[in-house]
Parts: C-alpha cells; structure tokens; sequence
C-alpha cells in the first residue's frame, strides 16, 4: 500500500476542488473555446478569451464575488484615483506584446515574454479572499502560477532576501503617471520566504479569463494574506535584492503603509480601524464582518512571522 504524506504546505483536502466541479468546469472551457496553457495569448484588443487550467488549491466555503463589480471597482492609481474610473481609462491600455526583465542577485537573468513566463506553466485557478486597506474585501477566482515556481527558473544566489516588482511606466497610456500623486514607476517588494510561499500567485487571469486591463494585465501578483497595495499590476521587472527594496506606499507614507502590509485586525491604520471590513456587493445595511487574522490564511503562513513586533513591522 502506498501511503502518502502531506506537507506542510500542501493544500488541505477541503481546499482541493471536487472531481465533479472539475469535469463540469471542464466541458464548460470546452464548450466555450478555451485557451490553452502555454497556447497563443489573445492580441492586444482582442476580445475577453478564456484560459484552460487545471484543478487546484481553493478556497472551499467562500463565496465568489460577482465579477462586474470585481471589474469595476478597482484601485489602479495609474488610470484614475477613484474606483470606477481605471475601468474606464484603461481601454487604450494594449498589455500584448509583453516582456518582463529579470535579474538582481540571480544567476540566469534574462528578459523573457509574456508567452515565455507561462508556457513551461500549469495555469492554476484559486479562489482567494482580497482585502483592501479601505475595509473593503471581495473573492475572486484567480488564474495563475505560484510565483515560486517561476522565480525558480532564474536560479536566485543565496544572498537574496528579498524580491522587487516595478510596473510598467508610459504617462502617455497612464495618465496619472504625469502626475506626483504618487512615485512612479510604482514598486512594491516581498521577503524571499513569502514570495516563494506556495500561496503566493503570479496571476494571468481572473473568472477563467484573462485578465482585463484595469485588474492589472497581463501579469499581477497576488499574495493573499496581505492588503491590495502589495499586489502590484502590469509587472515590468522582477529583481532578486540582498537589501529590502523601497516600495511605493511605504515611501510616499511610512507612517500609514508599512513594508509588509499584513492583513491584522488589531493593527490599526492611523486613520481608521481595520477591525472589520465590508464585502463587495453587500448591501449598505448588511452588517460588516469581522476582519481575518492574515485575511483568513494564519494557519499557512504566520509562522513566517513568528517573534516579529506586529506594531512596528506592520
């Protein structure tokens, strides 16, 4: 008899998608003229085309936000300020061809396509819990690779600690960019340990389709454990860093938006309680709910925090 032993961080049964989900799943993509993992990519301007991916980790229990508001209710600071306004001044935005520059403390830098990053790639489908610094939440269906998996490639030396992201830069398509609300290019950074975490996600799609511009297309990351503003959109460069790499938020205000940016209900920001939160698509009576330790995800990663004063690396 075969017996096999579950790691620590291997999915839990209760996160792993039924068989009969899956097959229904299956023939719909079927139906619906999937695209393959590692097949050619819609063009720039193309219609919404669905991505092909198999059963995977997800969150079992968790009710999936409608998608229209979880399209139209976006920060994305380089298109508009406010939340309904990147879905509509992104449309000009064209995320194909894409390249994405790799290197830093690594021993195969490179620049690599958009197609290039996939392809050697199951594309994964997980639902995860997002929550804003805002107090706002929703749960979307997530379409990607462990962001592990593809760091790998680039064989990072043992100096590095920490992984660096930048977003593209062209004022011309992000009209925020001419302005100073904020540093650009926008950065953001994770330690080593959590970006190799197997939660952490380098994500492609979104509802079985990929991505639309104003969710952060072609390629976003999502590390779901902590607020919004750490999963930085249209990724332009990955570095391996030996150094914590400064990052947006914790540059334009130290005093509000920390480093790690963790989901923790008794951390307040100085400006308001991050207690409770509302989901997206709750009515204006319906009762906030309770804010989650690490939004939900402590039994899988607060050991990475272990010791740490939550206070003042927060």
């Amino acid at each position: 008899m075969l017996i096999r032993h579950l790691r620590a961080n291997d999915p839990k049964p209760s996160e792993i998608t039924s068989r009969h989900a899956y097959l229904n799943r299956r023939a719909f993509m079927a139906a619906g003229g999937a695209v393959l993992a590692g097949a050619a990519l819609p063009a720039a301007g193309a219609a919404s085309r669905r991505l092909d991916f198999a059963t995977t980790p997800h969150g079992a229990g968790l009710e999936v936000s409608d998608r229209e508001d979880a399209t139209t209710y976006n920060n994305f600071y380089e298109f508009a300020l406010d939340k309904d306004g990147p879905a509509a001044e992104s449309k000009a935005f064209r995320p194909r061809p894409w390249s994405v520059r790799i290197g830093g403390a690594c021993h195969r830098p490179g620049d690599l396509s958009f197609e290039d990053l996939i392809r050697p790639h199951r594309l994964e489908e997980r639902i995860y819990r997002f929550r804003c610094v805002e107090a706002w939440s929703m749960v979307v269906p997530w379409v990607g690779v462990p962001l592990g998996d593809l760091l790998k490639r680039f064989e990072p030396m043992g100096s590095a600690r920490y992984v660096a992201f930048r977003t593209l830069f062209d004022p011309e398509v992000m009209p925020m960019q001419k302005t100073g609300v904020l540093e650009w290019p926008y950065r953001e950074g994770l330690r080593m340990d959590e970006a190799m975490h197997p939660l952490t996600l380098m994500v492609v799609g979104m509802y079985g389709e990929v991505l639309p511009n104003q969710n952060g297309a072609p390629l976003r990351l999502i590390v779901p454990w902590k607020y919004g503003f750490k999963c930085i959109k249209s990724i332009v460069s990955i570095d391996f860093a030996e150094e914590m790499p400064r990052t947006t938020w914790s540059t334009a205000n130290p005093r509000e938006y920390g480093f790690y940016a963790n989901v923790d209900p008794e951390v307040d920001h100085p400006r308001w309680s991050q207690a409770r939160e509302r989901r997206l698509g709750d009515g204006l009576f319906t009762p906030k709910r309770d804010t989650l330790y690490l939004n939900g995800y402590a039994d899988r990663v607060a050991h990475l925090y272990a010791g740490m004063d939550r206070n003042k690396l927060f």
